[in-house]
């Protein structure tokens, strides 16, 4: 099951002998929220866990990893969501190129694996504000959300 009102696109990629090119964003896809407010790209080196955070004032983050690989949890604590309870992991990256609409009231993270570091693009709907950011933050080990970052991959 896939938590209410989360989606995942996959991003077609246009590969030659040169390389390759990945649309990030179509104002024809259905998947962004009107026009995002503002674009950044973070880069987290392997190993490094940067969760959990949620935004409360109705911000929708749009996350793509062009470069490297990254787990992404998505956790859903919503009083009046049917997916109230459910955690949902994705791991994407320059091997499975997709998109994830990802409902900011949810708390949500990620995790840099690999050998390499690890770029995220976000789109988010609302621009950040310096002054009073919306964002309520947990520790990545937190026991409020059954995640458990550190656990070996599946073999």
């Amino acid at each position: 099951m896939v938590i209410h009102d989360l989606e995942v696109h996959d991003l077609q990629v246009n590969t030659d002998e040169r390389g390759h090119l990945v649309e990030l964003f179509r104002e024809d896809w259905d998947i962004y929220d009107l026009k995002p407010a503002m674009s950044y790209c973070s880069m987290t080196y392997p190993g490094i866990i940067r969760a959990w955070h949620r935004h409360l004032e109705g911000q929708i983050d749009h996350f793509v990893c062009p470069q490297g690989r990254i787990k992404v949890g998505i956790y859903d604590d919503r009083d009046d969501s049917p997916t109230q309870g459910e955690l949902d992991t994705f791991v994407i990256g320059e091997h499975k190129q997709k998109l994830i609409r990802i409902p900011g009231d949810c708390w949500h993270g990620f995790k840099a694996i690999g050998d390499e570091p690890s770029l995220l693009i976000n789109y988010p709907t609302e621009l950040y504000d310096y002054e009073e950011p919306d964002e309520v933050r947990l520790p990545y080990d937190t026991d409020q959300i059954p995640l458990d970052w550190e656990e070996p991959p599946h073999e």
